[in-house]
């Protein structure tokens, strides 16, 4: 299929239930072929939204466009053309890894021979192929999430959407599922719809992100511009013999916003944008032992909780 101009397309994207308002207003753009984080705590309307933008529930008010289709009027079309991984991996947990994909392979329609094909590519990929023949049930919440994963994308889809998948797994079993996630995305030419708790799993894998809280958009844009959002630049000096007549020269300068002292460490919150020789030479000059000076912005998690905070 043609891949429109974006992927996602919402224009003040409602859907209220009874007293609450899920979705309010919200509007993005998602282009295609990346990988687009969609991030908030719980409750506030992420799960909602992939449901609206699937054609699963109908928007109290405004519309979404989705590969170039109408989620009101041509949700077949869009569910026909994307993948999903939502809360249920939906797997059968008595059938084998093999006769899943299987399964779902003719629910797809795909022909014989390139079903086949398809299947073992993918588990090859996942590392799953090996053990093709075992009853998923027996499998761990990584391994299946996996096989989810490649159930989601087995008809290639020009977009999947992954609802929190790695939800429950252990530290290794997510860093494999997401380093497979960069993989495979990047070489199917996926659009990737995600959502996720991990801030740190954000930053790494997404090239736009959008904040909501309660329904309502509160930031969207590049890791890197939302991280402009997070406060003052800091500058952390590691070493020792940091004086107190240091401390109050720093303290005193228009270019230092405020300090934070411990035995072997100087954090120092800066109030714009600038150089960082001049407070390093000072710091030298005043007898103290400098082995390490690192330069950094507010992560995205502190972004995340600056505007958690401000939405109270």
């Amino acid at each position: 299929m043609m891949m429109p101009q974006n992927a996602i397309h919402t224009s003040d994207l409602t859907r209220h239930f009874q007293t609450i308002q899920a979705v309010d207003h919200l509007s993005i753009k998602v282009p295609p072929g990346i990988v687009f984080g969609f991030l908030g705590p719980n409750g506030s309307g992420k799960t909602t939204t992939i449901r609206l933008l699937l054609g699963l529930l109908e928007p109290t008010f405004g519309q979404a466009m989705v590969l170039g289709y109408n989620t009101l009027t041509q949700a077949d079309q869009i569910r026909k053309n994307c993948g999903a991984l939502l809360e249920h991996h939906g797997l059968y947990e008595r059938l084998s890894a093999e006769d899943n994909l299987e399964f779902y392979g003719r629910v797809w329609h795909i022909p014989t021979s390139e079903r086949k094909a398809r299947i073992k590519e993918l588990m090859t990929h996942l590392e799953l192929w090996d053990r093709r023949k075992e009853i998923v049930g027996t499998w761990s919440h990584g391994m299946k999430q996996k096989l989810a994963f490649a159930r989601a994308i087995l008809h290639r889809p020009a977009l999947v959407f992954l609802d929190e998948p790695t939800a429950g797994l252990d530290p290794i079993a997510a860093a494999a599922l997401r380093e497979d996630l960069v993989v495979m995305a990047g070489k199917e030419g996926l659009t990737v719809f995600l959502t996720t708790h991990n801030l740190a799993e954000a930053e790494k894998l997404c090239q736009q992100v959008a904040v909501i809280r309660q329904g309502k958009l509160l930031a969207l844009g590049s890791p890197e511009t939302l991280r402009d959002l997070g406060g003052k630049p800091l500058v952390e000096i590691r070493g020792g013999h940091f004086t107190q007549s240091l401390i109050t020269e720093l303290r005193a300068r228009a270019d230092v916003a405020s300090i934070t002292q411990s035995d072997h460490r100087l954090v120092i919150e800066l109030s714009k944008v600038t150089d960082v020789y001049p407070l390093v030479n000072i710091v030298i000059q005043s007898g103290a032992q400098v082995e390490e000076v690192i330069k950094s912005k507010a992560s995205l998690e502190d972004v995340f909780l600056t505007l958690m905070e401000e939405e109270k």
